[in-house]
């Protein structure tokens, strides 16, 4: 078994984290964010690393920087055997890559070099991707460019949402991880250079991506819709309030109306046009409101065919 610093913030690194521990492995430290303040009072919150940390009677260190002297000579002090690093949110330098003995893995989710590095979940839906997973690699001072040690690939559905791809991808890290610790430890492992020619990048999710536009075409709102469910969510304007839409289909190909136009809204259909085709809405949600399907919420807030509505 092996002494773990493991290196991580969100939700997403917390199953690997979970199933470190489970597997035997000693995780003599936990790295993660500092707390940040949340909500309308500000108060501090740990990450989900750090608290799941706490409940395994872990140590937490939350460094503001971690390439500072003191942080570096606490993680030294530890001498671990291997580093496990899931989304940590810091760039390790050399100095700190150097320190375990069987270096620094991290489980990016992404069949790298592809989507090489922030939210790589929710862009391969919205970019349309049939097939997506997650991959295990030796951590140089690049980002998301050391030699793969192993991937586990996963097929997208055509209902794939942020949420349920995010739920897939971090099992399948987890168990990843801990099969790339036991080839590690068997000598068994094989460090493949990636392909740098083939790399493609991703930036960090915002909440303005989510605003639709009608001119685009149907299929890639369909898949922005899918992709930002459940953060940041797609959404577009009805009556000066925010409308979001968190489940859609094409249910036509014919362009008879304005992109944004409301193509039909009675019999519980919520039909808008797009560039190329029709969407129904069949999950809504305006400002202030609840989540609703279409017909639901057409009971209470009526529309008209053929109004430029939405914009």
């Amino acid at each position: 078994m092996m002494r773990v610093i493991f290196m991580g913030t969100p939700d997403f690194a917390v199953r690997t984290l979970e199933a470190v521990i489970g597997a035997g492995h000693e995780v003599v430290l936990a790295v993660t964010q500092p707390d940040k303040p949340k909500g309308r009072g500000k108060a501090l919150q740990a990450s989900p690393v750090k608290e799941c940390a706490l409940a395994h009677g872990i140590e937490v260190f939350q460094p503001k920087r971690i390439r500072e002297p003191e942080a570096v000579s606490l993680l030294k002090s530890k001498e671990p055997d291997i580093m496990i690093v899931v989304a940590f949110g810091q760039i390790l330098t050399g100095e700190v890559l150097k320190i375990p003995k069987y270096g620094c893995v991290n489980v990016h989710a992404s069949l790298l070099p592809k989507y090489r590095g922030a939210s790589p979940i929710q862009w391969a839906i919205i970019h349309g991707e049939e097939e997506t997973g997650v991959t295990t690699m030796r951590m140089d001072e690049g980002i998301d460019t050391g030699d793969i040690i192993a991937q586990s690939r996963v097929r997208l559905t055509g209902e794939e949402t942020g949420g349920s791809l995010f739920e897939r991808l971090a099992d399948e890290g987890a168990a990843l991880c801990v099969k790339t610790m036991e080839m590690l430890e068997n000598k068994t492992a094989v460090y493949t250079p990636q392909d740098h020619a083939a790399a493609t990048h991703t930036s960090m999710i915002r909440k303005e991506l989510g605003n639709i536009d009608w001119n685009t075409p149907a299929a890639a709102i369909e898949r922005l819709i899918r992709g930002l469910n459940p953060w940041p969510s797609a959404y577009t304007n009805l009556g000066g309030k925010t409308f979001k839409i968190w489940k859609a289909e094409i249910v036509s190909d014919s362009v008879e109306y304005a992109p944004g136009c409301i193509v039909r809204a009675s019999k519980g259909d919520l039909f808008v046009q797009a560039k190329d085709g029709v969407l129904a809405l069949r999950e809504v949600q305006l400002e202030g409101k609840k989540r609703m399907p279409a017909d639901a919420f057409l009971r209470g807030y009526p529309l008209e065919e053929g109004t430029l509505n939405l914009c």
